[in-house]
């Protein structure tokens, strides 16, 4: 049954009556995924609506990055509520300016821009939040699934969103869908402040000088299973990056298809990624890191149709097979911080993690274009899987993601080198979790 390694999820009170927030705001991100860029296209002067596109779309993700290092002294410390409750709040009070502005007559396209910047500047943080709470609420063998049904919320708004978000732009202007979306964040940090205790919401706040701004990246830094863990992520969604600009010309130039090619392949990717996610849970009981190397290699596999120029009913299947095989990866790759990074180090570390993720899509983007150019959209595709495939090999011959012999926990329990101490800890971490479940 793909929903019964989510029961223990379900089962948790916190979790289970934070879930309708969640999913709100997944769906009003959904949303945005149009209207961001629509009302981008019809703010922008004339001639300059490409170039002010794409400052909407590096606005609504990239401010997030500096964020994590500028705010890190501040935010460090918080709890896992504190800083979802936080970046939820920032959302629903920078997107909600926008309708505001919009009534008021001043809304133009650079306050659009700047709006949006501000929205996300908390976005790493925000995400660290969520999966700190997971880990705090949950046993270490329900990380996984608590993720992945996180996750799981995005994947099906990816899919219901857009087309959504298209009717109501038709019939009420892009403006307002941008205000239904921050309406969604407002119920998620509402549903922070009501349903998380607040001694949970406390908890967490470091004590004395505080941490640094790159605390988190220097525990990263610091640990090789870590370091090796932010390297192959990066990696991978970096190889992926030039595919949003090769995808499109692949399909009207060498398919001689249309645009309703290219969403059918986008839909394919989107359902396989739902489907994905479904299945995640069930990955609980097999080990991390191979999982991990083995989603890398699977996925440049299934993308090797689309480079080798395979007609597109074969290549269309493969697409969707990508993306069932791209949803478990976060997931997973969260649980492996999660089990890594100690309890106070773990929202550092993950906000550290997502600044330096939310770079690898766009600058693998910004590579596509002149990779496109010069080799064809064809070839960028193929080097990008193969590329993809060689990463996960790599990573597994350099045993990139293998923990140190001396595990975290030993130290712990006295420096105990034989496992025993591990198993211990993990056991009485274990047993503690399911009583604050």
């Amino acid at each position: 049954m793909p929903l019964l390694p989510y029961r223990p999820v379900l089962a948790q009170p916190v979790l289970r009556r934070l879930l309708p927030g969640l999913a709100v705001s997944a769906l009003g991100d959904g949303l945005a995924l149009v209207a961001v860029t629509w009302l981008a296209l019809q703010l922008a002067p004339v001639g300059q609506r490409g170039t002010w596109t794409a400052f909407a779309v590096a606005a609504y993700t990239l401010p997030g990055a500096a964020g994590a290092v500028l705010l890190g002294r501040v935010l460090g410390g918080r709890s896992g509520a504190q800083l979802a409750g936080w970046d939820a709040t920032l959302r629903a009070l920078a997107l909600g300016a926008i309708p505001v502005a919009h009534l008021a007559g001043m809304l133009d396209v650079g306050l659009y821009v700047a709006l949006l910047a501000a929205s996300s500047l908390l976005h790493p943080w925000g995400s660290a939040g969520r999966f700190t709470l997971v880990a705090e609420l949950l046993p270490e063998r329900d990380h996984l699934a608590g993720n992945a049904l996180l996750g799981l919320f995005g994947q099906a708004a990816t899919v219901v969103g857009p087309p959504l978000a298209g009717l109501l732009i038709a019939g009420a202007g892009a403006v307002w869908v941008i205000a239904v979306d921050a309406a969604s964040f407002a119920v998620l940090a509402v549903s922070y402040r009501l349903v998380v205790p607040a001694g949970r919401r406390r908890a967490g706040r470091a004590a004395g000088a505080g941490p640094s701004r790159t605390s988190g990246f220097r525990v990263i830094g610091r640990d090789r299973s870590l370091l090796g863990l932010l390297a192959l992520s990066c990696g991978f969604f970096f190889l992926f990056g030039p595919f949003y600009v090769a995808m499109p010309v692949h399909v009207t130039e060498d398919l001689h298809a249309s645009a309703a090619t290219l969403g059918g392949y986008y839909t394919a990717f989107g359902v396989g990624s739902l489907a994905g996610g479904l299945l995640t849970g069930q990955l609980r009981d097999r080990p991390l890191r191979p999982t991990l190397l083995g989603i890398v290699v699977a996925f440049g596999a299934a993308l090797l149709p689309l480079g080798l120029g395979a007609p597109v009913v074969v290549s269309l299947p493969a697409f969707a097979l990508a993306g069932l095989v791209w949803a478990p990866y976060l997931p997973t790759a969260t649980a492996l911080f999660q089990r890594r990074a100690g309890a106070a180090e773990l929202p550092r570390v993950l906000a550290a993690n997502g600044a330096v993720t939310v770079l690898a899509v766009p600058l693998g983007t910004m590579l596509g274009g002149p990779a496109t150019a010069a080799l064809g959209a064809r070839p960028t595709l193929l080097v990008c899987a193969v590329g993809t495939i060689a990463l996960g090999l790599l990573a597994a011959g350099a045993g990139a993601l293998r923990r140190p012999g001396n595990c975290r926990v030993d130290h712990e329990v006295g420096g105990d080198k034989s496992g025993a101490g591990c198993r211990q800890l993990h056991d009485q971490r274990e047993g503690a979790a399911r009583g604050r479940g």
